[in-house]
Order: C-alpha cells, then structure tokens, then sequence
C-alpha cells in the first residue's frame, strides 16, 4: 500500500487534490510541462489527462512514489506522461523547460536554486501555494521574481490557494 496523501475523505480528495490540480489550468500554455517534487501525481496527472495534446513529465526523488506514477500511466494509458527517478539539481535537460510546476514542494528560494537550470530563460515556474507567502517572495534570490499572482477558487477546499508565476528578472549568464 501506497501512502502518497494525509487526505482521506473522497470528498476531501476530490476537492483539495484533483480540483485543486485542475485550478491551474487556464495558466498552463506551454506544449511540454516539468512538474517537480511529483509526488502522488498532483498537478501532474490531472492536467496530462485534461490536456492530452500535451507533454508532461513528472519528477521525484522517491522512488516509491515514481513507482506509483508508473503504475497510474500505464492504467490510465496516458502516452503523453514521462516519469523521472531523479533530483531536480542533479541534471540538466537537453530542452530546457518553459513552464515547471510544483505543488507542496519548497520554498520558492528552494525551488529556483534547485530547478532554475530546468528552466528556459523566458520560462516560468507555476508555483502553487495555500496562504500567500509573503515570507518566501521576500526571500527570493536576485535574478527572480514573481511575474504574477493568482488567487484560486477550488470548490470545497476550504483555505487560501494562490498559484505564483516566477520567472527571471534577467538572462542568465
């Protein structure tokens, strides 16, 4: 047995797992997706079944979970998902990113130091949140900042959902 959510309830799972994967949808416009610290497959399998045209791939370093993933791509038949066994920091992709998603993750300082080499130089991350971090926006490295912000509504959820779009205030060297 997998235990991949403290989530329980099936409401509870309907809403404040696939609702609120879902929520990030209208941001989502690049044709190949990386989504970080993958997990239980949230957003990352919600939004490669919405968006079959769509490339994802989902990465996590446990491979307990990337296991699991695996297991969901072939049951659901779902062509258009790759599954890494991997750390973010340890490599970098022969096509870097345009959009990285990451959910229940790390901190955003984190998530740029580790992931920013995954990142195409106009690309952005779709950070999803609970309460607004002002905490962890002020704590941004030089290079970053949070292009956009966006206040989700997730039905039933209950709770502050924010999605932050970060990208690079300029060109790395």
């Amino acid at each position: 047995a997998y235990n991949l959510t403290a989530v329980r309830n099936e409401g509870e799972m309907i809403s404040r797992q696939l609702l609120d994967s879902l929520s990030i949808l209208p941001w989502v416009t690049t044709k190949h997706l990386l989504d970080v610290g993958a997990g239980g497959g949230l957003p990352g399998i919600p939004l490669a079944i919405a968006f079959p045209e769509k490339r994802f791939t989902l990465l996590d370093s446990n491979g307990k979970k990337t296991r699991f993933l695996n297991q969901c791509v072939l049951e659901l038949g779902l062509n258009n998902v790759e599954v890494i066994h991997g750390r973010a920091e340890d490599g970098k992709p022969e096509q870097p990113f345009n959009q990285i998603s990451s959910r229940a993750f790390t901190a955003l300082d984190k998530l740029v130091g580790w992931c920013g080499e995954l990142l195409a130089n106009k690309g952005e991350f779709l950070a999803m949140k609970g309460q607004y971090p002002d905490d962890e926006v002020a704590a941004l490295r030089a290079g970053w900042q949070v292009s956009a912000s966006h206040s989700l509504s997730v039905p039933g959820a209950g709770g502050d959902r924010n999605l932050l779009v970060v990208a690079r205030t300029e060109e790395p060297q």
